[in-house]
């Protein structure tokens, strides 16, 4: 899932957005309402975790901008103010759910998840598992086989090898990994893409005849089965 959270304390914000990237999801973070506001309007989220005590321009009036400019991405609401009446005001500024301080991880996770399956597209819609020739990646168990042989992958490896997956037969960018892979808006000038698509097709490619991999020069990098890398 693309998530982005809307949080002005930066040591929660850091947390659940490594916890985000580690459970293998993309996350854009904002730290004030109105850059929110403008990153929630142009991006394409699948959900949004919104934080309701912001500066600029606070919580339910950002929901209630986005949602008078048709924007019906899925909203989860995080606030210190749980009782009651701070619930309904929550869901009827138009947020889909809504989760007091403290919480734990594996719950904001579920409820994410679950917001993602109603919308009815995007993540909810998106494949549990990709096939190319006999290399075969499942997203929900982390497997990755190759002929079955299992492969064990790190973290950052598997996104890669499911971003490339995902787009298997296309040319995929050095661009559009760092954006969708490393979280990367820009390039950060130094051959971390190279050095992980290198360790991958070690794994992925080795001891095998026909390479999965390819490099295709000058523009970026491939999946598919059989042929010339």
């Amino acid at each position: 899932m693309r998530l982005l959270i809307i949080e002005d304390d930066r040591e929660a914000s850091s947390y659940l957005s490594k916890a985000f990237r580690e459970a293998g999801h993309v996350a854009d973070t904002a730290d004030d309402g109105l850059d929110g506001y403008a990153l929630a309007r142009e991006g394409a989220y699948d959900v949004l975790v919104v934080d309701r005590m912001l500066p600029k321009l606070d919580g339910l009036s950002l929901i209630r901008s986005l949602r008078e400019q048709g924007v019906e991405t899925p909203v989860l609401i995080l606030s210190a103010l749980g009782q009651v009446d701070d619930r309904v005001k929550g869901l009827k500024a138009g947020g889909d759910d809504y989760l007091p301080k403290p919480y734990a991880f594996s719950e904001l996770m579920a409820r994410i998840e679950v917001l993602a399956r109603r919308r009815g597209g995007g993540a909810a819609t998106e494949a549990t598992s990709y096939r190319v020739g006999d290399l075969e990646l499942d997203r929900l168990s982390h497997r990755v086989t190759r002929a079955g042989q299992e492969i064990p992958l790190q973290p950052r490896e598997f996104r890669l090898l499911e971003y490339l997956m995902r787009h298997a037969g296309q040319v995929v960018t050095r661009t559009m990994l760092l954006e969708h892979v490393w979280d990367y808006h820009f390039d950060p000038q130094t051959n971390v893409i190279d050095v992980h698509v290198s360790r991958l097709r070690a794994k992925v490619d080795k001891g095998f005849e026909r390479p999965m991999i390819h490099t295709v020069r000058g523009a970026g990098y491939m999946v598919r089965a059989g042929g010339e890398a």
